[in-house]
């Protein structure tokens, strides 16, 4: 019998597609939630949470691979250091997380910084937790999902003036793209920090808003506002974007057509 694969954040956006893809190939998977789930196709659901460490230590035993979804915009390298002290215990081969494009290059020091830009600093810090655990490591940086600007565009166009960051730009991937690429290097070896991945085209901020105001039939101004401090600095440089690395297939306009524009 082979070692199951334990997900964390396995119900999220990305994660489910994640286990998804897991189970295509064969693999047995395991996941921590922290909502109870019933066993279904081979996999198990596992009730703890990151933040207090409750349900870790039975979640990793036995897991020949972990790979660490779960995210928020903050506490991530808590949770990091919660999940790497249980599987330093448990003997796991491979440890697998995904992190953010710039992670490395937004610098998180104000107090705005941090209001406006602290899971660029929590990102980074959980990926120091994992390259410093002493664990066989892989991490993968990516820029924001679709569905991330898709649901920031949705509450943005409740407003009847929509405020934009002036000289900001994504470069928005797919998360099921995210996620094949992510399945990949967990059933490979340990490869430390990879290349980090990044949708097919760059865009303004604005533009994402009016393709989005556009597929859902809606009108609403879009003013510019220039924010402050080194991080919105770091953004208006592009320290967020992997133009180098444009691997995603699908555009912002694709993701549309199907999510919206339907």
């Amino acid at each position: 019998m082979t070692a199951p694969i334990l997900v964390t954040g396995g119900t999220g956006t990305l994660g489910r597609l994640v286990v998804a893809r897991l189970r295509d190939t064969g693999c047995d998977v395991r996941v921590l939630s922290r909502l109870h789930h019933e066993a279904a196709d081979g996999i198990e659901f596992i009730t703890g949470d990151l933040a207090t460490g409750e349900g870790i230590e039975p979640a990793v035993d036995g897991a020949g691979t972990i790979v660490h979804c779960a995210g928020s915009s903050k506490g991530d390298e808590d949770k990091a250091r919660n999940l790497v002290r249980a599987v330093s215990g448990a003997g796991a081969s491979h440890l697998v997380y995904i992190s953010v494009v710039g992670a490395d290059r937004i610098p998180v020091v104000s107090r705005v910084d941090r209001a406006m830009f602290g899971y660029f600093g929590s990102k980074l810090a959980a990926e120091r937790v994992v390259a410093d655990s002493g664990l066989p490591w892989t991490t993968l940086r990516a820029a924001q999902f679709h569905d991330l600007i898709l649901m920031v565009a949705q509450q943005m166009a409740k407003l009847p003036v929509i405020p934009v960051p002036a000289g900001f730009r994504f470069q928005p991937v797919d998360a099921g793209e995210v996620a094949a690429r992510l399945v990949e290097l967990t059933l490979g070896k340990p490869a430390g920090l990879v290349p980090d991945m990044g949708g097919p085209r760059v865009y303004r901020v604005a533009d994402l808003l009016r393709g989005y105001l556009q597929a859902a039939r809606r009108h609403r101004p879009i003013v510019s506002v220039r924010l402050p401090g080194k991080a919105a600095n770091a953004f208006r440089a592009g320290a967020n974007l992997a133009p180098e690395q444009a691997v995603g297939q699908r555009t912002w306009e694709d993701f549309l057509a199907a999510r919206v524009g339907s």
